[in-house]
């Protein structure tokens, strides 16, 4: 009555040009992706990595807590870091965000 019946269109010769076209936005999304969030991500891990691999003794630096001080002890998995004189603390290595320039911590 109101609807009207559907027919399905028939298969022309463009059947491998449609199937590319149709997983081109999917695939032009992923680079996107890759080239604005992954890529720059891993960078990041690397040279957060080279910069833990560079710590030594006597630097200056910034925990993810928030925590300045300076490096007194360096092992394969923890620092230790004096935050005041006599005080020192134990933290992952992994937990040191930023080597801070040397002679940035005047009261320690």
């Amino acid at each position: 009555m109101f609807i009207s019946n559907a027919y399905a269109q028939g298969i022309t010769g463009g059947g491998t040009e449609s199937s590319l076209m149709t997983f081109l936005p999917l695939l032009l999304m992923f680079a996107v992706l890759y080239f604005i969030m992954i890529r720059p991500q891993m960078k990041r891990q690397k040279e957060h990595r080279n910069m833990l691999a560079a710590m030594a003794k006597g630097d200056e630096v910034i925990t993810g807590g928030g925590l300045v001080g300076k490096v007194s002890k360096v092992g394969e998995a923890y620092v230790g870091v004096e935050i005041a004189e006599g005080v020192e603390i134990t933290v992952q290595k992994a937990s040191v965000t930023t080597i801070l320039p040397k002679g940035t911590i005047k009261s320690l």
